[in-house]
């Protein structure tokens, strides 16, 4: 019957610890527009009417480019009442109302003149665009197997370098495991593209599309690895 080496370590079975660290500049696979629609009438329901109406503009156009459009999501909405600065009377001007609302596409062909086509409707604000890799991306598969390639090929040359060879893996561990962080949230553009105009009509020619050049995704992995080797000839 073999015995197994404990995973501390001895001398006819020393332990060797090492990290192994893989990062990968990959393409993006998904880019997320932020969109709001803003409206502001008089009364509460000339701002909800116009509201509506520029919404669903939106909504129509999304949903015009088809698969292109991976994801569709309305956020937060708000309808606000703006007091006039005069007076104790509580004395309502207006009314501001506004709809966020998250695009996220696939095709990076479409996504030019989508954003463009968007930013020229009126009162509509656009943010982005913001480029990700999808959870189950193959990227960070690969990433991880990189890492671990490099721990068994670290712990291979220290090995090495003392006349011996590894016998066994001990332990395999993501870096962090035991304390993860969370996760960190998708910080917000600079600025933004702002709609054509304020208050007036449709644009009497479509703006030309933009060109955006996806950026690079990094991928990050690292594991903890610890094995035991044979005896050193020292």
């Amino acid at each position: 019957m073999t015995e197994t080496p404990p995973p501390y370590g001895t001398p006819d079975h020393p332990r060797v610890a090492v990290r192994g660290e893989a990062r990968l500049e990959v393409d993006p696979e998904t880019a997320h527009i932020g969109i709001t629609v803003s409206a502001r009438g008089k009364d509460r329901r000339a701002a909800l009417e116009d509201l509506t109406r520029r919404n669903n503009h939106v909504l129509e156009l999304a949903r015009s480019y088809g698969q292109a459009v991976e994801k569709l999501e309305t956020g937060a909405f708000s309808i606000t009442p703006e007091l006039t600065q005069r007076g104790r009377d509580e004395k309502i001007r207006a009314y501001h109302g506004r709809v966020h609302v998250t695009a996220v596409l696939n095709d990076f062909t479409a996504l030019g003149e989508f954003t463009t086509r968007v930013a020229d409707l009126d009162m509509t604000r656009v943010n982005g665009p913001w480029w990700a890799l999808r959870p189950d991306s193959p990227a960070h598969a690969n990433a991880r197997r990189q890492a671990v390639r490099e721990a068994v090929q670290r712990a291979r040359e220290y090995a090495d370098a003392l006349g011996a060879h590894l016998t066994a893996l001990v332990e395999l561990a993501d870096l962090g495991a035991e304390n993860a962080a969370p996760a960190i949230a998708m910080p917000a553009a600079p600025g933004g593209i702002r709609s054509r105009a304020a208050y007036g009509g449709a644009a009497a020619e479509p703006a030309p599309a933009l060109d955006l050049e996806p950026q690079r995704q990094t991928v990050y992995a690292q594991v903890n690895a610890r094995f035991t080797m044979s005896p050193p000839k020292l």
